[in-house]
Protein backbone atom coordinates (compact mmCIF):
# COMPACT_ATOMS: atom_id res chain seq x y z
CA UNK A 1 0.00 0.00 0.00
CA UNK A 2 1.68 3.15 -1.52
CA UNK A 3 2.11 6.00 1.43
CA UNK A 4 -0.59 8.11 0.03
CA UNK A 5 -3.18 6.25 0.88
CA UNK A 6 -2.10 5.11 3.73
CA UNK A 7 -1.76 8.65 4.81
CA UNK A 8 -5.11 9.32 3.75
CA UNK A 9 -6.44 6.20 5.73
CA UNK A 10 -4.48 7.42 8.89
CA UNK A 11 -5.95 10.86 8.78
CA UNK A 12 -9.36 9.57 8.22
CA UNK A 13 -8.61 7.74 11.55
CA UNK A 14 -7.84 10.86 13.22
CA UNK A 15 -10.56 12.76 11.84
CA UNK A 16 -13.35 10.26 13.09
CA UNK A 17 -11.99 9.94 16.74
CA UNK A 18 -12.32 13.63 16.90
CA UNK A 19 -15.40 13.53 15.91
CA UNK A 20 -16.63 10.97 18.57
CA UNK A 21 -15.49 13.24 20.90
CA UNK A 22 -17.21 16.56 19.02
CA UNK A 23 -20.17 15.07 18.59
CA UNK A 24 -20.24 13.32 22.36
CA UNK A 25 -21.15 10.30 20.79
CA UNK A 26 -20.49 7.85 24.14
CA UNK A 27 -22.39 10.53 25.86
CA UNK A 28 -25.24 10.56 23.04
CA UNK A 29 -25.24 6.55 23.61
CA UNK A 30 -26.01 6.80 27.49
CA UNK A 31 -28.18 9.56 26.91
CA UNK A 32 -29.99 6.40 23.94
CA UNK A 33 -30.01 4.13 27.25
CA UNK A 34 -31.89 6.32 29.27
CA UNK A 35 -34.63 6.93 27.07
CA UNK A 36 -35.00 3.19 26.19
CA UNK A 37 -35.62 2.55 29.49
CA UNK A 38 -37.95 5.94 30.07
CA UNK A 39 -39.75 4.71 27.24
CA UNK A 40 -40.46 1.05 28.91
CA UNK A 41 -41.99 2.32 31.41
CA UNK A 42 -45.95 1.83 32.54
CA UNK A 43 -47.50 5.81 31.83
CA UNK A 44 -44.99 6.93 29.22
CA UNK A 45 -47.52 7.87 26.90
CA UNK A 46 -49.74 9.87 29.56
CA UNK A 47 -48.59 13.16 29.03
CA UNK A 48 -48.55 12.82 25.05
CA UNK A 49 -46.60 16.23 24.35
CA UNK A 50 -43.55 15.27 26.68
CA UNK A 51 -43.49 11.63 25.36
CA UNK A 52 -43.17 12.47 21.57
CA UNK A 53 -40.55 15.45 22.71
CA UNK A 54 -38.51 12.71 24.14
CA UNK A 55 -39.34 10.18 20.89
CA UNK A 56 -38.04 12.88 18.71
CA UNK A 57 -35.03 13.48 20.84
CA UNK A 58 -34.36 9.59 20.86
CA UNK A 59 -34.63 9.61 17.68
CA UNK A 60 -32.16 12.39 16.61
CA UNK A 61 -29.54 10.77 19.04
CA UNK A 62 -29.92 7.30 17.43
CA UNK A 63 -29.62 8.57 14.03
CA UNK A 64 -26.38 10.82 14.47
CA UNK A 65 -24.53 8.06 16.86
CA UNK A 66 -25.62 5.11 14.33
CA UNK A 67 -24.27 6.84 11.76
CA UNK A 68 -20.89 7.80 13.16
CA UNK A 69 -20.45 4.18 14.57
CA UNK A 70 -21.21 2.50 11.03
CA UNK A 71 -18.49 4.89 9.31
CA UNK A 72 -15.59 4.18 12.07
CA UNK A 73 -16.95 0.80 11.43
CA UNK A 74 -17.10 0.78 7.76
CA UNK A 75 -13.62 2.82 7.67
CA UNK A 76 -11.93 0.09 9.97
CA UNK A 77 -13.33 -2.81 7.38
CA UNK A 78 -11.92 -0.64 4.27
CA UNK A 79 -8.53 -0.31 6.67
CA UNK A 80 -7.76 -4.13 6.54
CA UNK A 81 -9.33 -5.24 2.82
CA UNK A 82 -6.83 -3.05 2.24
CA UNK A 83 -3.97 -4.19 3.82
CA UNK A 84 -4.96 -7.74 2.86
CA UNK A 85 -5.23 -6.45 -0.95
CA UNK A 86 -1.91 -5.03 -0.87
CA UNK A 87 -0.10 -8.14 0.61
CA UNK A 88 -1.75 -10.19 -2.66
CA UNK A 89 -0.80 -7.81 -4.52
CA UNK A 90 -4.45 -7.58 -5.81
CA UNK A 91 -4.62 -4.16 -7.79
CA UNK A 92 -8.07 -3.96 -9.00
CA UNK A 93 -9.48 -4.61 -5.31
CA UNK A 94 -7.30 -1.86 -4.05
CA UNK A 95 -8.56 0.39 -6.87
CA UNK A 96 -12.25 -0.19 -5.90
CA UNK A 97 -11.38 0.41 -1.93
CA UNK A 98 -9.53 3.42 -2.70
CA UNK A 99 -12.80 4.51 -4.65
CA UNK A 100 -13.95 3.44 -1.02
CA UNK A 101 -12.24 5.77 0.78
CA UNK A 102 -12.96 8.66 -1.10
CA UNK A 103 -16.63 8.17 0.16
CA UNK A 104 -15.39 7.66 3.28
CA UNK A 105 -13.57 10.93 2.70
CA UNK A 106 -16.54 12.32 1.99
CA UNK A 107 -18.94 11.25 4.33
CA UNK A 108 -16.36 12.83 7.19
CA UNK A 109 -16.46 15.91 5.74
CA UNK A 110 -20.10 16.24 6.06
CA UNK A 111 -19.87 14.58 10.47
CA UNK A 112 -17.34 17.88 10.22
CA UNK A 113 -19.55 20.28 9.35
CA UNK A 114 -22.19 19.26 12.04
CA UNK A 115 -19.47 20.59 14.67
CA UNK A 116 -20.30 23.67 13.17
CA UNK A 117 -24.28 23.93 13.95
CA UNK A 118 -25.21 26.29 16.54
CA UNK A 119 -28.86 27.53 15.56
CA UNK A 120 -31.67 26.16 17.50
CA UNK A 121 -33.65 24.97 14.38
CA UNK A 122 -30.26 23.54 12.59
CA UNK A 123 -31.52 19.75 13.58
CA UNK A 124 -35.08 20.50 12.12
CA UNK A 125 -36.31 19.66 8.37
CA UNK A 126 -36.66 22.54 5.70
CA UNK A 127 -38.48 23.73 2.86
CA UNK A 128 -36.41 24.86 -0.11
CA UNK A 129 -37.93 27.50 -2.45
CA UNK A 130 -36.69 28.46 -6.35
CA UNK A 131 -38.11 31.38 -7.49
CA UNK A 132 -37.01 32.46 -11.25
CA UNK A 133 -35.88 36.35 -11.31
CA UNK A 134 -34.58 38.73 -14.06
CA UNK A 135 -33.07 37.06 -17.14
CA UNK A 136 -35.94 36.64 -19.29
CA UNK A 137 -36.14 32.61 -21.08
CA UNK A 138 -32.54 31.86 -19.23
CA UNK A 139 -33.78 32.52 -15.72
CA UNK A 140 -36.54 29.93 -16.08
CA UNK A 141 -33.74 27.59 -17.18
CA UNK A 142 -31.49 28.99 -14.54
CA UNK A 143 -33.94 28.06 -11.67
CA UNK A 144 -34.47 24.66 -13.11
CA UNK A 145 -30.66 24.26 -12.89
CA UNK A 146 -30.71 25.04 -9.41
CA UNK A 147 -33.73 22.61 -8.92
CA UNK A 148 -31.55 19.79 -9.98
CA UNK A 149 -28.58 20.95 -8.33
CA UNK A 150 -30.30 20.60 -4.99
CA UNK A 151 -32.53 16.97 -5.92
CA UNK A 152 -28.54 15.91 -6.30
CA UNK A 153 -27.03 17.16 -3.56
CA UNK A 154 -29.88 16.35 -1.19
CA UNK A 155 -29.47 12.52 -2.31
CA UNK A 156 -25.94 12.38 -2.20
CA UNK A 157 -26.08 13.74 1.47
CA UNK A 158 -28.73 11.15 2.15
CA UNK A 159 -31.85 13.11 2.50
CA UNK A 160 -35.32 12.54 2.02
CA UNK A 161 -36.95 14.32 -0.46
CA UNK A 162 -40.42 15.50 -1.62
CA UNK A 163 -41.09 17.77 -4.71
CA UNK A 164 -44.30 19.84 -3.03
CA UNK A 165 -44.70 22.64 -6.23
CA UNK A 166 -42.99 22.66 -9.45
CA UNK A 167 -44.37 25.69 -12.13
CA UNK A 168 -42.76 25.57 -15.06
CA UNK A 169 -42.18 27.70 -17.77
CA UNK A 170 -44.35 27.91 -21.07
CA UNK A 171 -40.92 27.95 -23.42
CA UNK A 172 -38.06 26.38 -20.85
CA UNK A 173 -37.05 25.84 -17.57
CA UNK A 174 -39.57 26.77 -14.36
CA UNK A 175 -40.86 30.23 -12.71
CA UNK A 176 -40.63 28.72 -9.41
CA UNK A 177 -40.29 25.11 -7.17
CA UNK A 178 -40.50 23.94 -3.26
CA UNK A 179 -38.97 20.89 -1.83
CA UNK A 180 -39.62 19.30 1.31
CA UNK A 181 -35.95 18.19 2.29
CA UNK A 182 -36.50 15.74 5.32
CA UNK A 183 -33.37 14.51 7.86
CA UNK A 184 -31.32 15.72 10.63
CA UNK A 185 -29.82 19.44 10.16
CA UNK A 186 -31.38 19.58 6.99
CA UNK A 187 -32.13 23.59 7.66
CA UNK A 188 -28.49 23.58 9.24
CA UNK A 189 -26.76 22.62 5.79
CA UNK A 190 -29.07 24.38 3.86
CA UNK A 191 -29.58 27.84 5.13
CA UNK A 192 -26.30 28.70 3.39
CA UNK A 193 -28.08 28.53 0.10
CA UNK A 194 -30.42 31.62 1.07
CA UNK A 195 -30.01 33.90 -1.28
CA UNK A 196 -29.89 35.24 -4.80
CA UNK A 197 -27.87 33.38 -7.30
CA UNK A 198 -26.33 34.77 -10.52
CA UNK A 199 -25.59 32.59 -13.97
CA UNK A 200 -22.97 33.83 -16.67
CA UNK A 201 -22.86 32.25 -19.89
CA UNK A 202 -23.18 32.16 -23.44
CA UNK A 203 -27.36 31.52 -23.54
CA UNK A 204 -28.55 28.56 -25.55
CA UNK A 205 -31.85 31.12 -26.23
CA UNK A 206 -30.00 33.71 -28.07
CA UNK A 207 -29.64 32.60 -31.78
CA UNK A 208 -26.62 35.35 -31.98
CA UNK A 209 -24.48 33.11 -29.05
CA UNK A 210 -24.42 36.42 -26.72
CA UNK A 211 -23.34 35.96 -23.24
CA UNK A 212 -26.33 36.35 -20.81
CA UNK A 213 -26.66 37.34 -16.58
CA UNK A 214 -29.95 35.63 -15.38
CA UNK A 215 -31.12 35.48 -11.60
CA UNK A 216 -32.65 33.13 -9.84
CA UNK A 217 -33.55 33.43 -5.63
CA UNK A 218 -33.21 30.57 -2.98
CA UNK A 219 -35.45 30.35 0.20
CA UNK A 220 -35.19 28.16 3.11
CA UNK A 221 -37.25 27.87 6.45
CA UNK A 222 -36.87 25.17 8.85
CA UNK A 223 -39.94 23.01 8.72
CA UNK A 224 -41.31 23.63 12.59
CA UNK A 225 -42.43 20.77 14.78
CA UNK A 226 -46.52 20.04 14.96
CA UNK A 227 -45.79 20.34 18.90
CA UNK A 228 -45.12 23.77 18.23
CA UNK A 229 -47.87 26.35 17.22
CA UNK A 230 -48.49 28.88 14.89
CA UNK A 231 -51.64 30.86 15.24
CA UNK A 232 -53.12 31.97 12.06
CA UNK A 233 -56.46 33.85 11.72
CA UNK A 234 -58.64 32.37 8.80
CA UNK A 235 -59.63 36.08 8.44
CA UNK A 236 -56.08 36.62 7.44
CA UNK A 237 -55.73 34.30 4.48
CA UNK A 238 -56.94 33.95 0.64
CA UNK A 239 -57.16 30.18 -0.68
CA UNK A 240 -57.30 29.54 -4.00
CA UNK A 241 -57.32 26.15 -6.20
CA UNK A 242 -55.98 25.55 -8.85
CA UNK A 243 -55.65 22.82 -11.65
CA UNK A 244 -52.14 20.96 -11.42
CA UNK A 245 -49.52 21.33 -14.02
CA UNK A 246 -47.02 19.06 -15.15
CA UNK A 247 -46.76 15.27 -14.94
CA UNK A 248 -49.12 13.43 -12.41
CA UNK A 249 -51.53 11.72 -13.98
CA UNK A 250 -55.11 11.74 -14.93
CA UNK A 251 -56.57 12.74 -11.56
CA UNK A 252 -53.87 15.87 -10.93
CA UNK A 253 -54.91 17.15 -14.52
CA UNK A 254 -58.79 17.25 -14.36
CA UNK A 255 -59.49 18.52 -10.89
CA UNK A 256 -58.45 21.73 -9.07
CA UNK A 257 -56.58 20.17 -6.43
CA UNK A 258 -53.73 22.60 -6.20
CA UNK A 259 -53.57 24.53 -3.40
CA UNK A 260 -52.13 28.42 -2.70
CA UNK A 261 -52.50 30.10 0.66
CA UNK A 262 -51.89 33.93 0.63
CA UNK A 263 -51.01 35.51 4.03
CA UNK A 264 -52.63 39.17 3.56
CA UNK A 265 -50.46 40.78 6.65
CA UNK A 266 -47.24 40.01 5.49
CA UNK A 267 -48.08 38.82 1.59
CA UNK A 268 -46.50 35.79 1.85
CA UNK A 269 -47.80 32.90 -0.74
CA UNK A 270 -47.41 29.08 -0.64
CA UNK A 271 -48.39 26.62 -2.60
CA UNK A 272 -48.37 23.04 -3.20
CA UNK A 273 -49.84 20.47 -6.60
CA UNK A 274 -47.74 17.61 -5.61
CA UNK A 275 -50.17 15.74 -3.38
CA UNK A 276 -53.26 13.63 -4.84
CA UNK A 277 -55.94 15.36 -2.87
CA UNK A 278 -57.22 19.40 -2.61
CA UNK A 279 -57.44 18.47 1.35
CA UNK A 280 -53.48 17.20 1.29
CA UNK A 281 -52.35 20.34 -0.67
CA UNK A 282 -54.08 21.99 1.69
CA UNK A 283 -52.01 20.57 4.50
CA UNK A 284 -48.81 20.68 3.62
CA UNK A 285 -49.77 24.20 2.43
CA UNK A 286 -50.37 25.34 5.66
CA UNK A 287 -46.94 23.50 7.43
CA UNK A 288 -44.90 25.96 4.59
CA UNK A 289 -46.75 28.90 5.78
CA UNK A 290 -46.63 28.42 9.60
CA UNK A 291 -42.82 27.32 9.03
CA UNK A 292 -42.65 30.65 7.07
CA UNK A 293 -43.94 32.49 9.45
CA UNK A 294 -42.53 30.90 12.74
CA UNK A 295 -39.08 31.96 10.99
CA UNK A 296 -40.26 35.32 11.39
CA UNK A 297 -40.86 35.30 14.54
CA UNK A 298 -37.76 33.92 15.09
CA UNK A 299 -36.06 36.72 13.46
CA UNK A 300 -38.08 39.45 14.92
CA UNK A 301 -36.65 38.41 18.41
CA UNK A 302 -32.64 38.32 16.22
CA UNK A 303 -33.57 41.92 14.99
CA UNK A 304 -33.50 40.39 11.68
CA UNK A 305 -36.40 40.41 9.92
CA UNK A 306 -35.82 43.78 7.86
CA UNK A 307 -32.93 41.96 6.62
CA UNK A 308 -34.61 38.62 5.38
CA UNK A 309 -38.21 38.88 5.08
CA UNK A 310 -38.63 43.23 4.85
CA UNK A 311 -37.93 45.14 2.11
CA UNK A 312 -36.68 42.13 0.08
CA UNK A 313 -33.69 42.73 -2.35
CA UNK A 314 -34.58 42.38 -6.04
CA UNK A 315 -33.59 38.93 -7.91
CA UNK A 316 -31.03 41.13 -9.86
CA UNK A 317 -27.67 42.50 -10.06
CA UNK A 318 -25.51 43.48 -7.20
CA UNK A 319 -27.62 41.07 -4.77
CA UNK A 320 -26.38 37.33 -5.47
CA UNK A 321 -24.92 35.77 -2.65
CA UNK A 322 -22.90 33.21 -5.34
CA UNK A 323 -22.15 33.70 -8.61
CA UNK A 324 -21.55 30.77 -11.62
CA UNK A 325 -19.82 31.26 -15.00
CA UNK A 326 -19.56 29.04 -17.33
CA UNK A 327 -18.50 30.98 -20.59
CA UNK A 328 -16.34 31.97 -21.29
CA UNK A 329 -14.64 31.09 -17.98
CA UNK A 330 -15.61 28.12 -15.88
CA UNK A 331 -15.92 29.24 -12.24
CA UNK A 332 -17.96 29.34 -8.92
CA UNK A 333 -17.43 31.89 -6.24
CA UNK A 334 -19.63 32.56 -3.40
CA UNK A 335 -19.52 36.60 -2.59
CA UNK A 336 -19.73 36.44 1.17
CA UNK A 337 -17.11 34.12 2.07
CA UNK A 338 -14.33 34.22 -0.95
CA UNK A 339 -14.78 29.89 -1.53
CA UNK A 340 -13.93 29.72 -5.24
CA UNK A 341 -14.09 26.69 -7.22
CA UNK A 342 -12.82 25.82 -11.42
CA UNK A 343 -14.99 22.88 -10.87
CA UNK A 344 -18.65 24.09 -12.06
CA UNK A 345 -19.73 20.95 -13.53
CA UNK A 346 -19.19 19.47 -9.71
CA UNK A 347 -21.17 22.19 -8.18
CA UNK A 348 -23.86 22.06 -10.34
CA UNK A 349 -23.97 18.01 -10.22
CA UNK A 350 -24.34 18.24 -6.35
CA UNK A 351 -21.04 19.40 -4.87
CA UNK A 352 -21.96 22.13 -2.36
CA UNK A 353 -19.89 21.21 0.51
CA UNK A 354 -17.31 23.15 0.67
CA UNK A 355 -19.26 26.83 0.43
CA UNK A 356 -21.84 25.34 3.31
CA UNK A 357 -19.00 24.81 5.37
CA UNK A 358 -17.24 27.66 4.58
CA UNK A 359 -20.45 30.02 5.07
CA UNK A 360 -20.95 28.26 8.87
CA UNK A 361 -17.48 28.65 9.93
CA UNK A 362 -18.09 32.03 9.37
CA UNK A 363 -21.20 32.39 11.32
CA UNK A 364 -18.84 30.39 14.25
CA UNK A 365 -16.55 33.64 13.56
CA UNK A 366 -19.15 36.56 13.30
CA UNK A 367 -20.76 34.79 16.77
CA UNK A 368 -17.54 35.23 18.36
CA UNK A 369 -16.37 39.17 17.68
Amino acid sequence: MDSEIQDRLDEMGRRISDLKTALRVDENLEKITEIEAEMARPGFWDDQEKAQARVREFKDLKGSSSSLLELEKSHGETTELMEMAHAEEDRETLDELVADLGKIEARVRSFSIRTLFSGKDDSKNAFLSIQAGAGGTDAFDWAEMLLRMYTRWCEQAGFDLTLVEKNPHEEAGIKSATLNVKGRYAYGHLKSEMGTHRLVRISPFDAGNRRHTSFASVDVVPQIDEAIQVEISDSDLRIDTYRSSGAGGQHVNVTDSAVRITHLPTKIAVQCQNERSQHANRRVAMAMLQAKLYQIEQQKRDDELARAYGEKADIAFGNQIRSYWLQPEQRVKDKRTGVETGNVEGVLDGDLDPFIEAYLKSLVARSRR
